[in-house]
């Protein structure tokens, strides 16, 4: 017996009793509706509408996070500030985190990319704390884990857009690191993201030492900070700072620096800068 099969061409033997098929009885398939299985819903496919995309521009950003050594532990430094492009939108974004009880991490960038690898950390440490063997992750450790993911995201053409400094305390040692959306990351004694790498570091550079006290280390990063203030469009005047000893991690409640805004250059822009109007 022949028929005509469901793509309109003849030719193919059906068995015996089969009923052919017309395709203009089949409903279209339109691009977002889902396939179900055996009537179940739970065992849906769902078709996606157009092709796979990429974040190709950060939404809501943090700005500069500044990091230091000092001879009992390190300390981090950074503002609350949430901006949507030029927009001072969000001044409660808390951008230094625990991770354990000896690491602090601090981002820039895109804070909803943040807020994704913190869960991929929060994971971490609690897969660590099952294990039950009284050990934790170390500050180098938890850098290295970010190393990876940074540069997994990066080669699969989806950064995740952050740059990220990771501070602790272990084995009596003060570590301090940073990695980037590309997954470039080092270790040094005094570091910093955003404009705080053209702004900061060469105030570090120039009056950091390794062996500072914790008031003098407290001292550069609110100079430093106050430069940034100044300097930066996307920054306020509200800090948060994390402080990484051999006794555990501590981070501030949000506090503000006194400001000095009776600079000749504040006053009269206009007469220290060549060409202006």
């Amino acid at each position: 017996m022949m028929s005509t099969s469901l793509s309109g061409q003849r030719g193919r033997e059906q068995p015996s009793g089969a009923v052919a098929l017309d395709s203009s009885a089949i409903p279209a398939m339109t691009l977002g509706t889902p396939i179900v299985a055996g009537g179940e819903s739970s065992c849906s496919l769902q078709i996606m509408a157009g092709p796979a995309t990429r974040t190709l521009d950060p939404y809501v950003v943090g700005s500069s996070v500044l990091g230091v050594k000092y001879k009992d532990g390190v300390l981090l430094a950074a503002d609350t500030l949430g901006s949507y492009g030029s927009t001072l939108r969000f001044k409660s974004v808390e951008r230094l985190r625990k991770v354990g009880k000896n690491t602090v991490v601090g981002a820039s960038g895109e804070i909803s990319d943040f807020v994704y690898i913190m869960s991929l950390l929060d994971e971490l440490t609690t897969l660590d704390y099952c294990w039950g063997d009284g050990k934790e992750l170390s500050p180098k450790e938890v850098h290295s884990y970010l190393n990876r993911v940074m540069y997994n995201r990066r080669n699969k053409f989806d950064p995740l857009w952050n740059a990220v400094i990771v501070a602790g305390v272990h084995g009596g040692e003060s570590y301090l690191g940073v990695v980037n959306l590309i997954g470039v990351h080092y270790e040094d004694s005094h570091l910093a993201t955003g404009f705080g790498n053209h702004l900061a570091r060469p105030i570090f550079r120039a009056e950091h030492r390794v062996d500072m006290t914790e008031e003098e280390a407290i001292r550069l990063l609110e100079k430093s900070l106050r430069v940034l203030y100044y300097r930066d469009k996307q920054s306020i005047n509200k800090y948060q700072l994390a402080k990484i000893t051999a006794e555990g991690t501590q981070i501030s409640k949000p506090f503000a620096l006194t400001t000095e805004w009776s600079y000749t250059a504040f006053e009269d822009p206009a007469k220290v800068a060549v060409g202006t109007w």
